[in-house]
């Protein structure tokens, strides 16, 4: 039922994916594109073993530049500083772990040109990424189809996991974290008339779609006043704050990363100072604070991860990758990190790199990391508790 159920998925996702834009900068296609390799046969070069090669080669496939680029850098620091501690300790099946970056811009196209290339390359034993949903779904297939394992720390559209069986997420579907979301806006805060913002891509019309679903089953006390779709990237949101603030909003909640949270918070408090924001786990990053200042005091947001938990676990992952980087790990990255650790026990365990035996064994494995307690479902989907989280007097702290 399993198999089934992953390739009506799949089916499903292909027919989509020529539109799919996601959250994308439009990049153009790479020249270096090698389309045919989406036809190899899975007994060739998709089970591949990188075993007769000199490294265990490990993608992470993400924007490296662009307005998302943090991100990417992230996702390839946090892979590097999991592949570092193995390699001080041997290795995998006798061999040190690359990690190998691939610069997605964040976009559909070039996404797509560079999961032909890492299925090209014959030698890589997993992907970890893509970043956004909709660039997500337009690698999957590729992947899948070639039977290279996925696993995006970051992708929520419900969609992704069901493209297939090689296709896994470490990190919770939508519908949980908007649900996360909502509470803090409605017990937490205390409000009752919600304005919703949010970027005009695939993942924040679905998300603003799932939050006007949930606030509807909360029953008449709570209510979406309005909601506001803005271009991603915008110097200027006063528009769709206006409409929001005239509606009577006393919440907002944005459906985007920091750099539609730090500017909305901004603009908004010079209108309405005591305007409360939500935002998602994608927005929490210290490029938040940078950015935005005095404003965002007081946003709120639901996380996996914490970086100024006191579990001594966390806090020598968060020392080191301090040490290494410069800047605390944000939830994000951190699920980068589990992602590989999960990816490379697969593999210690299937004693091979073989795709077919290490999918077997990742889908089975229960790994306790810094992000918690993972244990993926028949779709390869994730479910995990969720920190409360606010900034105050500059830096992020729990919420009471």
């Amino acid at each position: 039922m399993k198999k089934m159920k992953k390739w009506v998925g799949l089916g499903l996702v292909l027919a989509m994916t020529a539109g799919f834009t996601g959250c994308t900068n439009n990049s153009a296609t790479s020249s270096e594109s090698t389309s045919d390799s989406t036809s190899t046969t899975k007994e060739t070069e998709s089970t591949q073993s990188s075993e007769s090669t000199e490294t265990i080669k490990i993608a992470v496939a993400a924007p490296m530049t662009g307005d998302t680029a943090e991100y990417g850098i992230g996702f390839t620091n946090a892979a590097q500083l999991m592949a570092d501690e193995w390699n001080a300790n041997g290795g995998v099946l006798g061999q040190q772990i690359e990690i190998v970056p691939y610069d997605d811009k964040n976009s559909s196209e070039e996404a797509a040109t560079i999961a032909q290339k890492i299925v090209s390359e014959g030698d890589i034993a997993g992907v970890i990424g893509h970043f956004s949903s909709g660039v997500c779904l337009t690698a999957a297939p590729i992947y899948q189809q070639n039977q290279i394992i996925e696993i995006s720390p970051s992708a929520s559209h419900p969609d992704y996991s069901l493209v297939g069986d090689y296709i896994f997420r470490n990190n919770t579907v939508i519908k949980s974290e908007a649900a996360a979301s909502i509470d803090i806006a409605t017990q937490d805060l205390g409000k009752k008339n919600i304005g919703i913002i949010s970027i005009k891509t695939d993942w924040g019309t679905n998300t603003s779609q799932v939050i006007k679903d949930l606030v509807e089953q909360l029953g008449s006390d709570v209510k979406v006043v309005a909601h506001e779709e803005v271009v991603e990237g915008s110097d200027d949101y006063s528009p769709a704050i206006t409409k929001l603030n005239e509606a009577g909003a006393d919440v907002v909640i944005c459906a985007g990363m920091y750099n539609l949270v730090a500017p909305v918070a901004k603009q908004y408090k010079q209108i309405n100072p005591d305007i409360q924001i939500v935002g998602f786990s994608n927005a929490y990053s210290q490029q938040l604070i940078e950015l935005g200042g005095d404003s965002v005091e007081g946003v709120c947001f639901p996380v996996i991860f914490f970086s100024e938990s006191q579990d001594e676990k966390i806090k020598t992952y968060v020392d080191a990758f301090t040490k290494a980087y410069g800047t605390a790990p944000s939830a994000l990255s951190s699920q980068a990190y589990d992602s590989v650790g999960m990816l490379l026990t697969a593999i210690e365990q299937a004693g091979t790199t073989d795709s077919q035996q290490v999918r077997k064994f990742l889908a089975d494995l229960g790994y306790d990391g810094v992000t918690g307690y993972t244990k993926f479902d028949e779709n390869g989907d994730v479910q995990k508790d969720f920190i409360k989280v606010t900034i105050k007097d500059g830096t992020f702290v729990k919420m009471d």
